[in-house]
């Protein structure tokens, strides 16, 4: 069997990537090169001038892969996909705990626009993130009313004789119909949904006036009419977004702030002069003693740019030795020049200082929730609780109408989530919608098992819910001889994402965001919520679609063909008004089909 360092010399004098290994087997490093030899030597024969972190990846170091490749692009492509696939500990990772919502254009024959959080390399455009959540489903509905892209799962011929109600209200092109809409208009409406979702909207204006005044001298005024129409809503759209700067460029523009191991990203994202989006990304695990700004923008940059949208220009407050590498990445990927600047003076880098002003703010709103003993104790005080909430334990119940009912469990442990100790539960003894019942049989299950196992029992229990579900977790632990703290997370009616104010046996406290223990709850709050919200959903997909309606209180096999025979489509059904329904099933089983309809919106758009 070949040894360490018989593959060490074994290596090549050229470009690609090398794969460090510890004695499991497990891949810890990934790196590459334009010569493969010479850098991997370097990690052994200068140990003593290695950095801290550097001697620990060393000593770790069992076994090594290497893949050569033709060029350094190919090298640093290869890199970043790997880094991404397996997640080595000694790399630094591009990573945030937000799954954002994005619009993804499918790549399809005849794509859709569609709502995703997951961004995958698999052709598909990305556009976003969207903050708030909400704004994701605005902007989806804007383009599906001013571009008409389908909305429909159904397999696309052009051989269907009829459009659906879609058409009619103009919110579809109808390929699905083949004197409608022929494939060619039907990728000019995706190409300009691209050029709008990329922000675009001054260069997208321009092409539709140039549409409109081929057709209007070619005498089809109706389709001339119709690029107007359409050149208007794009310029009304442009009109209504804010912070407008000198530049007409497509630039993102990075800051970060970093104390020790920790450090806090910042991305502002301008499109046409305007700053049309943020994002901010946390670490919590860097080398302190050698944390390099140049080594962590070369890494950050290239994992960030491998999939989606890439500006004309890119401002860093750091340069680093792989700058014109990437540009000349990025240019392929853009099929454009893309330029990497370090702005030193002027305008530019006012912006620079700018976003390292947010950096910062986030850092120290992020990490002063991150200081655990300051944090629960003032929590405890608040609460007025008998002992430190170390560990705190959350519960969410997710379903529609009672449809696929299940709960999330969340754990956080002096201040941090305890991920491998999430939990998810199907309900089983309630029918219908009762979350009472519900947050009852999921806090009895969970510590009778605990109880049973031995486990850790937490010093505070969090329910998502008022007075009802308070009482109802309560009681379940008197069952199974307990007493722990139990607080109510109360929400408003019309503000799903945010808290009212807590509940206790005392009574009501006001929520208040700005002290760090209540940050502390929403975000316990939010991740619970997540938990149960995606395990419902989960759960759904399973289920086919049509059966989806016998999960409705009142309807059963009968009433559910005789519904599909009279709307023709779950989707028609579920776009169907009290009035238009109770005809065919009667006035309570319609307000129930009403009902679940619009708690799925609502989910949806959470």
């Amino acid at each position: 069997m070949v040894n360490l360092a018989e593959k060490l010399e074994s290596v090549p004098s050229l470009p690609g990537v090398y794969l460090y290994k510890d004695a499991k087997g497990k891949i810890i490093y990934v790196g590459k090169s334009k010569n493969l030899k010479n850098r991997v030597r370097q990690y052994f024969q200068s140990y003593d001038k290695q950095s801290a972190k550097t001697k620990e990846l060393v000593k770790h170091i069992a076994d090594l892969e290497f893949i050569v490749v033709d060029n350094e692009v190919e090298a640093l492509v290869l890199e970043s996909n790997l880094i991404k696939k397996y997640k080595p500990r000694y790399n630094i990772m591009l990573k945030d705990d937000k799954q954002y919502p994005h619009i993804k254009i499918t790549k399809e024959k005849f794509p859709k626009a569609i709502i995703t959080r997951k961004i995958q390399k698999d052709g598909a455009s990305y556009y976003g993130p969207f903050l708030p959540s909400s704004m994701a489903r605005k902007v989806l509905d804007v383009v599906n009313r001013t571009f008409q892209l389908r909305t429909c799962d159904i397999e696309i011929d052009g051989k269907l004789p009829r459009p659906c109600l879609e058409y009619h209200l103009k919110r579809c092109l109808a390929p699905c119909v083949a004197d409608l809409c022929k494939p060619e208009e039907y990728q000019e409406a995706v190409k300009d949904a691209k050029m709008f979702l990329e922000g675009r909207n001054k260069e997208l204006a321009e092409e539709l006036e140039r549409r409109m005044w081929e057709f209007a001298e070619a005498e089809k005024y109706e389709l001339a009419a119709k690029y107007r129409d359409l050149r208007a809503t794009v310029l009304k759209l442009a009109e209504q977004q804010k912070m407008a700067t000198a530049s007409d460029k497509d630039v993102d523009i990075f800051g970060y702030y970093h104390e020790g191991q920790r450090l806090a990203l910042q991305l502002f994202t301008m499109r046409e002069g305007k700053v049309i989006g943020r994002r901010e990304f946390f670490w919590e695990d860097l080398d302190a003693e050698n944390f390099n700004p140049s080594e962590f923008f070369s890494r950050i940059l290239t994992q960030y740019y491998n999939t989606g949208y890439v500006p004309s220009e890119i401002y860093v407050p750091e340069d680093f030795e792989d700058r014109s590498l990437l540009e000349k990445f990025l240019a392929e990927r853009r099929g454009r020049k893309v330029k990497i600047i370090v702005p030193k003076r002027g305008k530019n880098a006012d912006m620079i200082d700018l976003v390292e002003q947010n950096a910062k703010i986030a850092f120290e709103s992020r990490f002063r929730i991150l200081k655990p003993g300051k944090v629960l104790e003032e929590l405890q005080e608040i609460l007025q609780l008998p002992a430190l909430p170390e560990r705190i334990e959350s519960f969410d119940i997710s379903n529609i109408s009672g449809a696929e009912n299940v709960a999330g469990i969340v754990v956080f442990e002096n201040g941090k989530i305890a991920r491998s100790e999430t939990r998810r539960l199907i309900i089983k003894s309630v029918e219908g919608a009762n979350d009472v019942a519900s947050i009852r049989e999921a806090v009895y299950r969970r510590y009778r098992r605990l109880l049973n196992e031995n486990g850790k029992l937490p010093q505070l229990i969090l329910i998502d819910g008022g007075k009802g579900q308070v009482n109802a977790a309560i009681s379940a632990l008197k069952e199974l001889g307990l007493e722990i703290s139990v607080v109510g997370v109360v929400k408003p009616p019309k503000h799903h994402n945010r808290i009212s104010h807590l509940l206790t046996l005392e009574g009501a406290i006001e929520f208040d965001e700005r002290l760090a223990c209540f940050r502390l709850i929403q975000q316990i709050r939010d991740e619970t919520h997540k938990v149960a919200v995606e395990y419902h959903r989960k759960r759904r997909e399973m289920r086919d679609l049509t059966s989806e309606l016998t999960a409705i209180p009142g309807v059963g096999e009968k009433r559910k063909v005789k519904l599909l025979r009279n709307f023709g489509s779950v989707e028609r059904i579920a776009e169907a008004s009290f009035e238009e329904l109770r005809p065919f099933v009667g006035e309570n089983t319609a307000q129930a089909i009403v009902e679940y309809f619009r708690q799925k919106k609502s989910l949806l758009e959470d």
